[in-house]
């Protein structure tokens, strides 16, 4: 199973399309330790990155050991997603053996928000291996009682943390609640200690970072992205907390207003049905459209597994290691499920934090259903999953992209032979083993293979994590095409513009580190980002940015002008510096207009900057 997963992650991995957002912060930090430790976005190491860098850091690890190549920022996460079905395994494994596991193992493995996951650059990779390796580490207490194995899973939670932050502490409940309920530990109180302990510990791990860039003096530090007042706790609880939550953003009190080239490509982007970020909140969203190709393949077999486990095992006692695992996966479902549900704001491939515990239910319930595949209510439940899993999995394939007919054909062929088997097997008073056995087998083909072609059509066609499986081929070829258009067109002239300026001076100033990140991305060079991730926050201070012109590390500059940007950064550079008014400078960005400017050393001598040839082709391709 990790074979087939890692030859689904890596397929195409030097030609991989990565978020150039998160690809910049790692070649960023791949420069210097101390860009590594901080997080920082930019060369010069002047913002971080909105996030904790907990990913990242693995990610320029693999740079500074291979160099810069798109399948060094994507190999982390390969090897991420392998381990991962290594770990839920051995996890599915302790309670209801090897067959389990491997069934657990099959279904992560073919589930396409896993595969377009684990085929990019971003952080809940490594968020999805620490929270498996937590439950894994919580199956064992359950099984031990032991007290040390709940606090390294506290360890591993803490540690996924730095990955994604409060996203990382969803979980917590599901953990530390079967232990309290079904440990061996006879003592409710003994179990209470136990608990709390492996908390304070996982609250000591998650906290580390943040304290320790407290701690650090501002001056001697990037400055911290998503928070107004250089703070990593608001970066982390408002930024990335709060606002995840909140029905509107909450603004934080020293920000500059959002850009209007930001606004209006997300809603140039919504318009034309790119990302997910506008689908509104609601209960049903993850149930269809491009959350439910991503997420509910398998569904219906994995609630239909928690229930029959639930309910068959009510009666059993309180630490029954397979009602307890039940629990366990289940509450992480819940839990999760209902946080995407009413969050506000929701990327696809977050929904790949959902399959461990649907691959997890699947693989128990296979198991259970293979030792009492004799008995006549088990066919009967098989038969009834097989036929609503078949049909539900028919109404998540669009009909106006054109999938092939016949493999719409090969998964209703599979189901239909395998609910005649198993149907004529409850008409029989004593079935065959043989009978019983085809019907199953049938069935668990059945069930997979919806899943499995989604899967193989992502890896075909060279999908992302910001991609759903039988998206449009309009949506493809802007996913796709445009990033191959920025490698073989837009980078190459990156790279000449960027090297002709030495490493001190910026090669250009760019409102947001957004708008910069490609370019960083593509030549590892600084160009200055102002206002962060959304141009808000303040970075660099308006007298830093004027003492950069002073000193000549920036010459030039390039502004809205139409609409008119409001950072006071970029306003003090389109008062204060000349307009560039040689060759095309102007250029649209989503309807705003950008103006190029030149900025004098404070000596009054003239910078001279490089010809920058790249802002006409981004002109002619918006």
């Amino acid at each position: 199973m990790t074979g087939l997963a890692v030859a689904g992650y890596a397929w195409g991995i030097g030609n991989v399309t990565l978020e150039p957002f998160y690809g910049a912060a790692a070649r960023s930090m791949s420069q210097s330790w101390h860009n590594f430790i901080f997080g920082a976005f930019d060369p010069w190491g002047t913002v971080t990155v909105d996030k904790l860098p907990g990913a990242l850091w693995v990610q320029a690890l693999s740079l500074r050991l291979f160099g810069f190549h798109l399948w060094a920022v994507a190999l982390p996460q390969v090897v991420e997603g392998a381990l991962t079905v290594l770990v839920l395994y051995r996890a599915v494994r302790r309670v209801a053996g090897a067959g389990a596991g491997l069934a657990a193992a099959l279904v992560l493995a073919v589930s396409p928000v896993t595969i377009l996951l684990d085929r990019g650059n971003i952080s809940d990779s490594l968020l999805i291996l620490l929270l498996v390796l937590a439950a894994d580490a919580t199956t064992k207490a359950l099984a031990t009682g032991r007290v040390g194995s709940l606090v390294i899973a506290g360890v591993w939670v803490g540690l996924a943390f730095q990955a994604k932050m409060l996203q990382a502490w969803l979980v917590v409940p599901a953990l530390f609640g079967v232990y309290l309920v079904a440990a061996p530990a006879a003592a409710l109180l003994r179990r209470l200690g136990h608990v709390a302990l492996a908390t304070v510990v996982m609250v000591l791990v998650s906290l580390s970072f943040m304290t320790a860039v407290t701690a650090v003096p501002a001056h001697d530090r990037p400055y911290v992205d998503g928070s107004c007042d250089n703070s990593i706790f608001s970066q982390v609880f408002l930024y990335n907390g709060l606002d995840r939550f909140a029905a509107t953003r909450v603004h934080q009190q020293g920000c500059s207003p959002p850009t209007h080239f930001l606004v209006e490509t997300a809603e140039v982007g919504a318009s034309l049905g790119l990302g997910t970020s506008s689908i509104p909140p609601g209960w049903g969203r993850l149930l269809h459209g491009p959350f439910g190709r991503d997420d509910a393949w398998f569904l219906v077999p994995s609630v239909v597994a928690a229930a029959a486990l639930l309910i068959s095992r009510r009666r059993r006692p309180r630490t029954d290691a397979l009602r307890a695992a039940a629990l366990l996966w289940s509450g992480w479902l819940v839990l999760t499920w209902s946080f995407f549900s009413g969050g506000r704001y929701l990327n696809s491939y977050y929904l790949a934090a959902l399959i461990p515990a649907l691959a997890a239910l699947c693989g128990l319930g296979a198991a259970t259903a293979w030792r009492h595949r004799q008995a006549v209510a088990t066919r009967l439940v098989v038969l009834l999953t097989v036929v609503a899993s078949t049909v539900y999995a028919l109404t998540l394939v669009p009909a106006a992209v054109g999938v092939r007919a016949w493999i719409i054909a090969s998964v209703v062929i599979v189901a239909a032979l395998a609910v005649g088997i198993l149907g004529t097997s409850l008409r029989r008073r004593h079935a065959s083993l043989w009978t019983i056995t085809c019907g199953l087998g049938l069935a668990a083909v059945a069930l997979v293979s919806s899943s499995a072609w989604a899967s193989g059509s992502v890896v075909v066609t060279g999908l992302g994590p910001f991609d759903t499986p039988y998206q449009s081929p309009k949506i493809t070829e802007l996913s796709q095409g445009a990033p191959a258009y920025n490698r073989a067109v837009d980078w190459p002239l990156l790279v000449r513009f960027a090297d002709a300026s030495p490493p001190s001076v910026a090669a250009d100033v760019l409102e947001s580190s957004w708008l910069a990140s490609e370019d960083i991305f593509a030549t590892g060079h600084e160009f200055l980002p102002v206002g962060g991730f959304t141009g808000e926050v303040p970075t660099p201070s308006l007298p830093q940015l004027i003492h950069y012109v002073a000193t000549g590390r920036v010459v030039a500059a390039t502004a809205a002008v139409a609409p008119r940007s409001r950072n006071p950064d970029m306003i003090w550079i389109i008062e204060h510096c000349s307009k560039k008014t040689v060759g095309n400078t102007y250029y649209a960005f989503e309807g705003t207009t950008m103006q190029r400017y030149l900025c004098q050393r404070a000596e009054g001598q003239r910078a001279e900057p490089r010809e920058r040839a790249e802002p006409t082709e981004r002109a002619e391709k918006n």
